[in-house]
């Protein structure tokens, strides 16, 4: 709850002549260009799209959306790694804190079966004396004074069951290397939509999330790879970018990676590299 939230890095922010011009573009080719002039002068690491083929620009923060960031209506911000905003925690679950909602949810589903489990044997002993003073004819407000362990129970029941489903939902979309946000509408690439665009591996996905040992995978602190900017993308879509770029020609440089460098997938694989070895330093 107290995490702050992570934006997009200064770089990717226009400055207000260079917004104007966006705003008040005539066409969309005219969009697409000012956008693209922008990202190859601040060599951007952007490889996801809109839905038009543009760069993904936000018209409230004057900002180039990066990879997998957007923006929270609620929190008036770019996000980045945006899953989703949770009412519970008042905030966005995202880059900055998705590890520690997950975990969040993993040791409240363990707490509230510790509470079930253990509140079952009062439970029993409570039904079976509101039974036996009912049998015997006798006073049955007794048992009736106990009736906060028939509500511990049931609420410890029907919120194990809520947390559960979404603790096990959370753990899908880290195997597959998701949000829930892109769970449901698909990173749009230079190839079109990928749902497993980001998809490295069960075992790459969580170590990205959690870290590679397990005490550190199940304490609150900080193992979450890279820089929320930064995204290495799975195999098969990687080599599709890359022969894009090496044969693409200018007029479709819109919708090829925007590197002005030898290879900026490259250069980001290599990012997430150097950060590995200093996790395993």
């Amino acid at each position: 709850m107290f995490k702050p939230l992570a934006g997009p890095p200064s770089e990717f922010y226009v400055g207000e002549a260079e917004g104007e011009r966006i705003a008040t573009a005539q066409t969309l080719d005219e969009r697409r260009m000012t956008l693209l002039r922008f990202c190859r002068r601040a060599n951007l690491p952007v490889l996801t799209r809109h839905f038009d083929g543009s760069i993904r620009y936000c018209f409230l923060c004057r900002c180039i959306k990066p990879d997998r960031a957007h923006h929270c209506s609620l929190c008036g911000k770019c996000v980045l790694r945006y899953d989703h905003h949770c009412p519970w925690t008042n905030s966005c679950v995202s880059y900055a804190n998705y590890k520690f909602f997950v975990l969040f949810l993993g040791w409240a589903l363990l707490f509230c079966t510790y509470v079930a489990a253990t509140s079952l044997e009062y439970f029993i002993v409570f039904w079976q004396g509101i039974a036996n003073a009912r049998g015997d004819g006798g006073d049955s407000t007794s048992p009736g004074g106990k009736f906060h362990l028939l509500f511990l129970f049931f609420a410890s029941i029907m919120f194990a069951i809520s947390v559960s489903s979404l603790f096990f939902y959370h753990l899908y979309l880290s195997g597959k290397n998701r949000t829930t946000l892109e769970s449901f509408r698909a990173p749009i690439f230079s190839d079109g939509p990928q749902k497993d665009g980001f998809n490295l591996g069960y075992k790459q996905n969580f170590q990205e999330i959690f870290g590679k040992t397990l005490l550190a995978a199940i304490i609150p602190i900080w193992t979450t790879r890279g820089d929320g900017v930064h995204y290495q993308v799975n195999s098969l879509l990687l080599g599709g970018l890359q022969q894009q770029q090496q044969f693409g020609g200018v007029s479709n440089d819109v919708l090829v990676p925007l590197d002005t460098t030898a290879n900026s997938m490259n250069n980001d694989h290599n990012y997430l590299l150097n950060e590995n070895n200093k996790m395993d330093k």
